[in-house]
């Protein structure tokens, strides 16, 4: 295969659309789904909108949806929202550096349009592409907003439509989610986790007789897992001896393989 060479004299705005082409595309069947379950949760097509563009999470979004079926208090959503985006101080931290100099407008508008994919796709741009600019980045989380708008009110225009069963959204999004916790099983530690905080979310969704009590579970169960992690870190000589410890696939962070070649010498 020969490798494609960009054409100098192509306009940026043509040459940053189709880098965000393939982000653009998978946004569309999982944006018209969000919009059918929002309007199923209660929103009508502006809100949608608007919801859309002001917290521009699929996560997120469907969190909203979920919480409402179940006529969840505000203050469940707002915490569990709030601590579902915390991971944004996160990433914004490391892409700030490609920000320096640019303005406080423009870094307020480049952190409300960034999301996971468009991180993914701009960090590895900025990182790798000396020609790609802050600007170029800023452009590409702009195709990606305006798509996944257009892709959830198109799904809640279908939603308003169609008539749909709170069983089925309930169905729907209890697999979704099942399926984001079993994308993480990754580790033994985090299949602990995940077992700790469905017990912790029984009891205390028990105790409290409010949804608040998986705001409570998910928060002690985060702890546990930092604790754990971190003492694993720092007692790391022990742990890469430790065939138990192992188990819980390197969470300290050195390859697998080292391990392997470790044991290589030794033997």
């Amino acid at each position: 295969m020969t490798k494609q060479v960009p054409n100098p004299n192509e306009p940026r705005w043509l040459t940053n659309l189709k880098t965000a082409m393939p982000l653009n595309i998978s946004y569309v069947p999982i944006g018209i789904a969000c919009g059918i379950l929002l309007h199923a949760a209660g929103f009508n097509t502006l809100l949608t909108a608007l919801v859309s563009l002001m917290v521009f999470s699929g996560g997120a979004q469907f969190l909203i949806a979920s919480m409402l079926t179940i006529n969840s208090p505000l203050l469940s959503i707002v915490i569990m929202m709030f601590f579902l985006e915390l991971r944004y101080a996160l990433l914004g931290s490391s892409i700030s550096k490609y920000l320096q100099g640019k303005s406080f407008w423009f870094t307020v508008l480049f952190a409300v349009s960034l999301n996971d994919e468009t991180y993914a796709v701009n960090y590895l741009k900025l990182s790798t592409d000396k020609k790609f600019t802050a600007q170029d980045a800023l452009q590409i989380e702009h195709y990606a907003l305006v798509v996944w708008t257009i892709s959830t009110i198109i799904g809640s225009l279908v939603g308003s439509s169609l008539s749909i069963n709170l069983t089925v959204v309930h169905f729907a999004l209890t697999a979704l989610f099942i399926y984001m916790i079993v994308m993480q099983m990754k580790s033994l530690l985090k299949v602990l986790i995940i077992l700790l905080t469905i017990v912790l979310a029984i009891a205390f969704m028990l105790l409290m007789k409010s949804t608040l009590g998986l705001v409570v579970s998910t928060l002690l169960a985060s702890f546990v897992g930092f604790f754990v992690e971190s003492w694993i870190r720092s007692h790391y000589e022990k742990y890469k001896k430790n065939r138990l410890l192992r188990l819980f696939k390197n969470p300290a962070g050195t390859p697998e393989d080292k391990f392997d070649e470790e044991e290589e010498e030794t033997e």
